[in-house]
């Protein structure tokens, strides 16, 4: 009887440590649709200091997490590019900002970045967070991923740019493209959230004693 209850016993504690690890997964400290997104003073490509308030006349911002060394970023590369092409004219510029840690990730650092914007002439500003300071305010995981913001900074859609990262020609549903054109109507992105595909933000390692 004393060992049926031991493992009784044993097994609801395994649930209950099980259930305990799992919750900070489950939850997320990112930013969410209906939430203010914070500005930022990022270095550009060019050597400027940018930030969000530096944009004038804009309807919104196509914030994007990429960055040079990811396949799936440099499979989006171009359309990317063709966001801004189309979009920022009609107010919604995309904001690029490289989040890896040069550290962790040598083909993300800095000249890397300046190099990557020459050789395919972007045409936004492809920002640096330095210091890996702004991607966790935003609560971003992979590269790429797309915060799109009013002109109020409020978040209307976050995830993924398509539902085809391998094959453009073979994209069915162009998740960021609806969305803005959801906000041009005045109306809501639908849907708001789709889960980014892509690889893991990259992070400088913590030094061990």
């Amino acid at each position: 009887m004393k060992n049926k209850f031991l493992l009784m016993l044993s097994a609801v504690v395994g649930i209950a440590l099980f259930v305990a690890a799992a919750l900070p997964l489950a939850t997320n400290t990112g930013l969410k649709v209906g939430d203010k997104a914070p500005d930022f003073q990022l270095k550009n490509v060019d050597g400027r200091m940018v930030s969000m308030a530096d944009f004038k006349d804009v309807k919104g911002y196509i914030v994007t997490f990429t960055c040079n060394t990811c396949p799936y970023a440099v499979m989006y590369e171009d359309r990317i590019i063709a966001l801004h092409n189309k979009f920022a004219p009609m107010g919604y510029p995309v904001i690029a900002i490289q989040p890896n840690d040069p550290e962790a990730q040598p083909g993300d650092a800095f000249d890397k970045m300046q190099a990557r914007a020459k050789e395919k002439g972007f045409p936004f500003v492809y920002l640096f967070d330095e210091g890996q300071k702004v991607y966790p305010q935003y609560g971003a995981t992979r590269t790429p991923e797309i915060y799109l913001l009013d002109k109020d900074l409020t978040v209307r859609y976050t995830g993924a740019i398509d539902d085809n990262a391998q094959d453009a020609a073979a994209v069915t549903v162009k998740y960021v493209e609806n969305a803005v054109a959801a906000l041009e109507k005045g109306g809501n992105p639908e849907p708001s959230f789709v889960k980014a595909v892509g690889c893991s933000i990259k992070v400088k390692k913590k030094a061990t004693n």
